[in-house]
């Protein structure tokens, strides 16, 4: 949910490449671009594999630290299947640049796979009447990447895969999953740590990195904050990061947050950049 900051007469000032590309080779990289998404999607589905062929019963999590085991009573029901894969769509607000940068709106699909992890955010911003950018955020086959195109074709931010974003994508991932809360189990791959009575941390490898959050539970069991530190691309630093997740409802039998806010904590206070919530949600278990 990280996008390269660009000021608003820089995004303009871009508008005048579609008449540098002319209207052939405008909408040639239209199709590149949308081919690209149709590649990364196929590759997130092709390689999901169940997580775990056996249904969720409370013992699988008797082990875990108390704050844990008491968030998957909460939200997982005896006989649960495991999630393989999810698509989903949201809508909600994006914000490029700091706390007194505007909002746009924006909507994007999205899928997930479990085992192994990955996903692909697609997602239209808008910046302005009539004016888009396509944002390809995606953790594939063990590389994080960020592709941003203006109406779709024109490039304007471009991270990744490096080490820093493979793990910082990772740790989106991991920020997400309470939407699939089989995927935090540690039969999905995930270990815990705990830190005192409604503290805990999650910890999660993929190819040759790791990634990890500490997460924060209410007095029900429900998840509630994410806390982490995470690379940020904008200003190639290390800066902690913080998620927040509201509304809950049952979902294919899972307790889910619907609603989230995303941002970076800094020495002002908390600059969220991302407020959206789910407005369909599908999953593959089994």
């Amino acid at each position: 949910m990280s996008l390269v900051s660009r000021s608003r007469s820089t995004v303009f000032g871009l508008m005048v490449g579609i008449s540098a590309l002319g209207t052939a080779a405008f909408a040639i990289r239209q199709r590149h671009v949308a081919q690209r998404v149709r590649d990364y999607t196929a590759s997130v589905q092709e390689s999901a594999t169940p997580a775990n062929a056996d249904p969720y019963e409370q013992r699988d999590v008797e082990d875990l630290p108390l704050p844990v085991r008491r968030y998957f009573e909460t939200v997982l029901q005896e006989g649960q299947q495991h999630v393989t894969q999810v698509r989903l769509t949201q809508a909600g607000q994006f914000r490029l640049g700091g706390a007194d940068a505007a909002w746009h709106p924006f909507t994007a699909r999205q899928i997930y796979s479990v085992s192994p992890p990955g996903f692909i955010w697609d997602a239209e911003i808008e910046l302005a009447p009539l004016v888009s950018a396509r944002v390809l955020d995606a953790y594939v086959d063990d590389e994080g990447l960020l592709r941003a195109n203006l109406f779709g074709a024109i490039p304007v931010a471009s991270a990744g895969p490096d080490r820093q974003m493979n793990e910082a994508e990772l740790q989106r991932y991991l920020s997400e999953t309470p939407w699939f809360p089989t995927a935090l189990l540690p039969a999905a791959g995930v270990s815990w740590d705990g830190i005192d009575d409604r503290t805990a941390r999650a910890t999660i490898s993929g190819g040759d990195v790791t990634a990890s959050g500490e997460f924060h539970f209410d007095k029900s069991g429900y998840l509630r904050r994410l806390t982490a530190d995470r690379y940020r691309q904008d200003t190639d630093t290390t800066s902690p990061w913080v998620g927040r997740y509201g509304t809950y409802e049952k979902r294919n039998g899972m307790e889910i947050p619907t609603e989230a806010e995303v941002g970076w904590e800094t020495a002002e206070g908390a600059v969220p950049y991302w407020r959206g919530e789910i407005t369909e949600i599908e999953y593959r278990t089994g």
